[in-house]
């Protein structure tokens, strides 16, 4: 409330100053013919009063400035005529910063939050720029003339620079402009118009002066990146103009690419080709979902007019079948697709020994480029007697042949809970634990909610704020011990998987040795190019971050390949806009974009609009009449700035929105389009539907009943 007070009270005194500076023709006295006709004037106040004259000419000055008067130039002009070169430069370079820093800091108290607030999605980019190099920005304007320096000290006042920044920043990049004005001052005499203070010439120079900074910027970045390459001998010729480390989604499309544009390229791989999404993530485990998927049905055989349903059935048939299924995939991913793509297939282990070379398999392979895809693995953490068990995770979990009567699955995330409630379906009695306060912990509370209700109607045991402290073995018993609210829980199982989150591959092929920059979060550091510390080495895929999923390694391979080929002549940066993922329990959970969660901790404002798939046909006609559509979206607008769908195929469903929010096509458009009866689909034209309800023009329509009426006579 006080800080409202105030900036209405800021406000206020604004227009007053402003209504005063009009309505008296103030500016009648900021010309430069009025300048030439009181010059004597001034110069014998000058001369009488040599110590309040400087004094008053900068307070004059920094209100000028600070409130974004016109006159400006002419008052930088009366500082040369009145006090010289040195002088008035002097006074004119801390007064014109300090009525800039001023008027910035007025931008930022009065409309920074409001315009962050409601653009802050779309501000995101140019605030992570201006951060990282808005000094340089900031720089390149104050020196170019052609820009107004009033807007850019509002516009930089809306943005996250740091006001030390902006006024050393300010007080340089002025400098030389202010000389231009303050030397033709000292010839006021001469001058005929404020046109002939800046000629097209001078103007072309302080251009290039004030290009000068991103091209020294870039100057820097190359003599930094071949700083580091300098203490590595660079082969004369190279055997590839690429080699990729890791054959998973990443290493798989990085390699297809520099493949596809006929570059000469290397794909090693220590283990299997696909990586963990073929071999122990993605496809086992939608393999297994569906079979589990089967027996949820035979479950529910009477809501599908069935007496009885009853399927007799092995676990290690189940198991044989995710195995087939893999086996069925393979070749998409082999070797033998990838040697007739173009791609030099090595199985081997690799080592990276420079930026030019890695040795596998007692060869040494020469390469302009490298791009390390080497995925992720399970994390573990260090629970005490952990290692005293055959403990499981996503990795070897696929090995079971014999199904565990109790099982413990530790972790609430889209990992645990998908294996949870598959190992459930499946005859295990499990025993989910996690540590915070729900699961699924991304999603919005009513959908974690409805996620852990559901499990629980399927007769697992969801345990949230229990935190895993040790695992004991005692009598051929295995016990895990948990702590909640101060008290231990036992829990007795058969079997323990750990599913707690992934951690990056980045130790064991040449990384420390050669110096590349692992990031706090244990992935290797990247900047925007997917480029590591050394120029010639980028990252793709889980060992990148900053989203583990084989979609978006996929996504980054294209930057990743490009970027490394072609950094010559272009590069573009990665773009993380829209990544949509999905968590496929049963109901399924597909999220694009923000949800209630994220907008409120980025304090965004937003409009929800709910769509209940109880409503919808073609979930009723499949006994699947459940979840919903939620969509985010600009208030007062049908622009999206996320959706989350709970339901049966919410991860297909949600492509439509995933579509929209790429290419800017709103809810009304969604309406608008033709979607086919009876399906899953038209829950997205139901969702818009319920949008327009909301925003239906009342008073239009008031009118037009008015219309319908008359014309009824």
């Amino acid at each position: 409330m006080k800080r409202t007070f105030s900036k209405i009270v800021i406000v206020i005194m604004i227009a007053l100053i402003a209504y005063l500076f009009w309505a008296y023709d103030l500016k009648q006295y900021l010309t430069l013919e009025y300048l030439k006709l009181q010059q004597r004037a001034f110069e014998e106040y000058y001369a009488v009063h040599p110590i309040s004259t400087p004094a008053i000419y900068v307070m004059i000055y920094i209100l000028i400035t600070a409130l974004s008067l016109p006159g400006a130039v002419v008052m930088t002009l009366s500082g040369g005529a009145l006090f010289g070169l040195i002088l008035g430069t002097i006074l004119i370079s801390f007064a014109s910063t300090i009525g800039a820093t001023l008027a910035f800091l007025t931008s930022r108290f009065l409309l920074k939050d409001y315009i962050q607030k409601k653009f802050g999605d779309k501000l995101k980019t140019i605030n992570q720029g201006v951060e990282k190099d808005g000094s340089f920005y900031l720089f390149t304007l104050r020196l170019v003339p052609v820009f107004p320096f009033f807007i850019i000290n509002l516009l930089m006042g809306l943005t996250p620079i740091r006001t030390t920044h902006f006024y050393l920043v300010s007080q340089i990049g002025m400098l030389a402009g202010t000389i231009v004005y303050v030397n033709a001052g000292t010839q006021l005499g001469r001058l005929e118009s404020l046109k002939g203070i800046l000629s097209p010439d001078l103007i072309f120079s302080f251009a290039l002066l004030g290009i000068f900074p991103l091209i020294a910027k870039k100057i820097i970045e190359t003599i930094n990146a071949r700083k580091v390459l300098t203490r590595f001998k660079k082969p004369k010729k190279f055997d590839y103009n690429l080699v990729v480390i890791g054959a998973g989604s990443a290493g798989l499309v990085t390699s297809y690419i520099a493949a596809a544009v006929k570059a000469k390229v290397a794909l090693i791989e220590k283990h299997k080709m696909g990586g963990d999404c073929l071999n122990t993530g993605c496809v086992p485990s939608k393999a297994l979902i569906r079979s589990a998927k089967m027996l949820s049905y035979a479950k529910r055989a009477k809501e599908f007019g069935f007496q009885t349903g009853r399927f007799d059935f092995r676990f290690e048939d189940l198991m044989e079948r995710v195995q087939r299924i893999i086996q069925k995939i393979e070749p998409h991913d082999s070797v033998k697709r990838y040697t007739e793509l173009g791609v030099d297939v090595i199985m081997g282990e690799a080592k990276i020994i420079s930026p030019y070379e890695i040795h596998v398999n007692d060869r040494i392979l020469t390469t302009r480029n490298i791009v390390v895809a080497t995925g992720a693995r399970p994390f573990v953490p260090p629970i005490k007697g952990l290692d005293q068990v055959d403990y499981l995770t996503s990795d070897n979990v696929w090995k079971l042949r014999n199904r565990p009567d109790r099982m413990v699955v530790l972790g609430g995330g889209p990992i645990g809970c998908e294996l949870t409630q598959t190992f459930s379906r499946i005859g295990c009695k499990v025993t989910q634990v996690e540590m915070m306060p729900r699961i699924m912990g991304r999603e919005d509370p009513e959908i974690a909610d409805a996620i852990q209700q559901k499990f629980e109607t399927e007769g697992i045991r969801v345990l949230t704020g229990h935190t895993a402290k040790e695992v004991l073995v005692q009598d051929g018993q295995k016990l895990l011990i948990c702590e909640h609210k101060g008290e231990e829980i036992h829990i007795q199982f058969d079997a323990i998987l750990v599913a707690v989150g992934r951690i990056a591959n980045t130790r064991g092929f040449g990384l420390e040795e050669l110096g590349v920059t692992i990031a706090k979060n244990k992935t290797i550091q990247t900047d925007e190019l997917l480029r590591t510390n050394f120029p010639n080495i980028f990252c793709a895929g889980d060992v990148a971050g900053p989203y583990q999923f084989t979609h978006t390694a996929a996504h980054q391979a294209w930057y990743a390949s490009v970027n490394s080929l072609f950094r010559t002549f272009k590069t573009f940066k990665a773009d993380y806009r829209v990544i949509p993922w999905a968590t496929f329990t049963d109901p399924e959970v597909a999220r694009v974009g923000l949800n209630e969660t994220e907008a409120q901790e980025k304090k965004i404002e937003y409009k929800v609009t709910i769509y209940g798939m109880d409503d919808l046909d073609r979930a009723i006609a499949d006994s699947e009449n459940h979840g919903l559509v939620k969509v985010l979206t600009v208030p007062g607008k049908d622009r999206i700035l996320g959706v989350t769908i709970m339901g049966p195929h919410a991860s297909d469903i949600i492509a439509e929105y995933i579509l929209a929010m790429k290419h800017g096509i709103g809810l009304n458009k969604i309406l608008g389009t033709i979607h086919i009866y009876p399906t899953l689909a038209e829950a997205n034209k139901y969702a818009a539907g319920t949008w327009k309800k909301a925003h239906v023009p009342e008073n239009l329509l008031r009118w037009v009943e008015k219309y319908h009426k008359w014309m009824r006579g």
